[in-house]
């Protein structure tokens, strides 16, 4: 086995400890997952769905206002936390029905303007909660610039 350099081995044990954000929604900070965790100059955001602000239930309507809803729930935590849009540099996107694909990216388009970050999608059997979409994403933190 080949051992690590040294200076990887010091970078390491001296890379701050990751914070871990529950979310600030009463319904939402009850379950078994962090909203965010900053690590290493860089925020994850757990996987977004278009939950009724306050509650565990999707938005009614389908693939559009479901993705409104999430895009709206990811620029408020990235805001939380000093981040736009801009800052993200990684998405994925789960889809129950790949068909929905195109009304997505034309809502996802309108967020991202020309900014567009690395991006990997999925079609997924089910989604928690019915939600037709679902949308995770890794972003720069303005102090780590």
């Amino acid at each position: 086995m080949k051992s690590l350099p040294l200076f990887l081995l010091l970078t390491a044990c001296h890379a701050p400890s990751p914070t871990f954000h529950p979310s600030p929604d009463p319904a939402l900070a009850t379950l078994p997952f962090s909203e965010a965790v900053t690590a290493n100059g860089f925020l994850f955001l757990s996987g977004q769905i278009g939950l009724t602000p306050g509650t565990l239930d999707v938005v009614p309507g389908g693939i559009e206002p479901e993705t409104t809803r999430t895009l709206d729930q990811i620029e408020s935590i990235l805001a939380r936390h000093g981040c736009t849009f801009s800052d993200v540099v990684k998405a994925t996107v789960y889809l129950a029905d790949m068909s929905d694909w195109p009304k997505f990216n034309a809502l996802y388009r309108q967020r991202f303007g020309h900014s567009f970050p690395a991006r990997s999608a999925l079609g997924a059997a089910a989604l928690a909660r019915g939600a037709r979409v679902e949308l995770d994403v890794i972003a720069a933190l303005p102090t780590a610039r």
